[in-house]
C-alpha cells in the first residue's frame, strides 16, 4: 500500500494506566493527538477503541472514581475518534494464605478490572471482519491477548502494531511481539505535548487538582 494505512488503536486502559502514566503528571491525556506522534504520517487514526472499567472509591482513595469519570467524560466530549467501551470493576473480600503465620490466613480487599481484555480480544477481531482497517495497534502487554492477533494476522493479513505501556523499562510480553508487524514506544515528551485542555472547551470539565 502506498496510502496510509486505516487505522484502529485499541487501548487496555487499566494496562495503559498503571503501565505507562501511574505516577507521573501526564495522565489527563487526548489520545488521538498522542498516538498520532507515536505512530506518524503512515497510520491514519479511524477510530481509538477504549477499554475500561469504572473503579469503585477506596478508603486509601475515596475520590479515584470523580477523578476518572472527570477524565471518561473530558473524551467524550473533546475527542470524537475516541470510543468508550466498559467492563466491569470488583472489589470483594477474600481470604489468603498468610506468608508469615500465624495466622495461617488473612482477609485482603481484592481489586479486579474484568472484560476489557476479552472486549479489546473481540473488537479486534470483530473489526477485522468487517474490514474495518488495515492496520490494528494494541496499546496492552497482556499476553491473553495473543491469540486474537495471530487469529487476525493469519485469516486477514492485516497489519498489526504493538505499543507496550511503560516500554523500554517494561519488557514487552514475547507472546504478543510473535504476531506483530511492528512495535512502537511512547516516549516521555510525547505524553507532555498530548494533553487536553485543562478546560474542555464548552464544558465545565476540568483536570482533577491532585492530576
Amino acid at each position: 500500500m502506498t496510502d496510509p494505512y486505516r487505522t484502529i488503536v485499541y487501548i487496555d486502559g487499566f494496562n495503559f494506566y498503571y503501565g505507562q502514566v501511574r505516577g507521573t503528571p501526564w495522565k489527563w491525556l487526548d489520545p488521538s493527538v498522542l498516538f498520532e506522534k507515536v505512530l506518524g504520517p503512515r497510520n491514519n487514526l479511524v477510530k481509538i477503541k477504549y477499554f475500561t472499567a469504572r473503579v469503585q472509591p477506596s478508603p486509601s482513595d475515596p475520590s479515584v472514581h470523580v477523578r476518572q469519570d472527570a477524565y471518561l467524560r473530558a473524551l467524550r466530549a473533546y475527542c470524537p475518534l475516541v470510543e468508550l467501551h466498559y467492563g466491569h470493576f470488583l472489589r470483594h473480600r477474600i481470604p489468603m494464605e498468610h506468608a508469615n503465620p500465624p495466622p495461617s490466613r488473612v482477609d485482603v480487599w481484592k481489586n479486579e478490572e474484568k472484560g476489557s481484555d476479552v472486549n479489546l480480544a473481540l473488537w479486534v477481531l470483530n473489526d477485522a471482519w468487517q474490514d474495518n482497517y488495515d492496520c490494528a495497534v494494541v496499546v496492552s502487554n497482556d499476553s491473553d491477548l495473543a491469540e486474537s492477533l495471530r487469529l487476525v494476522k493469519t485469516q486477514h493479513r492485516k497489519v498489526i502494531g504493538l505499543v507496550t505501556p511503560g516500554a523500554p523499562q517494561r519488557k514487552t510480553s514475547r507472546q504478543l511481539h510473535q504476531h506483530t508487524d511492528f512495535v512502537k514506544p511512547i516516549r516521555t515528551w510525547m505524553l507532555k505535548s498530548s494533553q487536553l485542555p485543562n478546560l474542555i472547551p464548552g464544558t465545565t470539565i476540568h483536570k482533577p487538582l491532585d492530576w
